[in-house]
């Protein structure tokens, strides 16, 4: 079973707005990136960002960027090593990556849905545990973005400090 899962949300706004909430980094600081993003997302760019509820900033290789389309993003799996025998397998070696791919898709009535995407975790305990708080991270960052965008709330504003 590969380890990997999508999320979606419906925002009333325009898929430009919406799009540009994500590349630029002083709007992403807005609503999810609640320790800072640093540097706009563009193919080939690395870019850094920092999370209170995950401190220390860490890097994030964006693959490709297509305006108002699609954005597909890399960047550590932070699972640790694998487990034997309840003990880290060292030889096997702790970092790797996976694959995030978020799309927006214009719905014509002035809303945009946002579907994330990510995949590549190990098909380890580790890995199973990393995948679902990953999953609930995207989760609160389409919730996060759409109170931010629409009402000018930020979701997770002193919520892990």
């Amino acid at each position: 079973m590969d380890l990997k899962f999508e999320v979606s949300g419906r925002i009333a706004r325009s898929v430009d707005e919406v799009f540009e909430a994500v590349v630029n980094p002083e709007k992403l600081s807005g609503y999810f990136t609640t320790g800072g993003a640093r540097g706009r997302l563009e193919t080939g760019a690395t870019v850094m960002w920092d999370f209170h509820d995950f401190p220390g900033a860490f890097p994030v290789e964006v693959v490709e960027v297509e305006k108002n389309r699609r954005i597909i993003l890399k960047w550590e799996a932070n699972d640790g090593p694998p487990l034997e025998d309840g003990k880290p397998v060292e030889s096997a070696g702790a970092g790797y990556m996976t694959t995030v791919t978020m799309r927006f898709e214009d719905l014509g009535d002035g809303r945009t849905l946002v579907s994330i995407a990510e995949e590549g975790w190990r098909q380890t305990p580790t890995g199973l545990k990393a995948s679902y708080g990953n999953c609930m991270g995207w989760s609160q960052m389409i919730c996060a973005m759409k109170m931010w965008i629409e009402h000018g709330i930020n979701l997770r504003d002193g919520m892990y400090r």
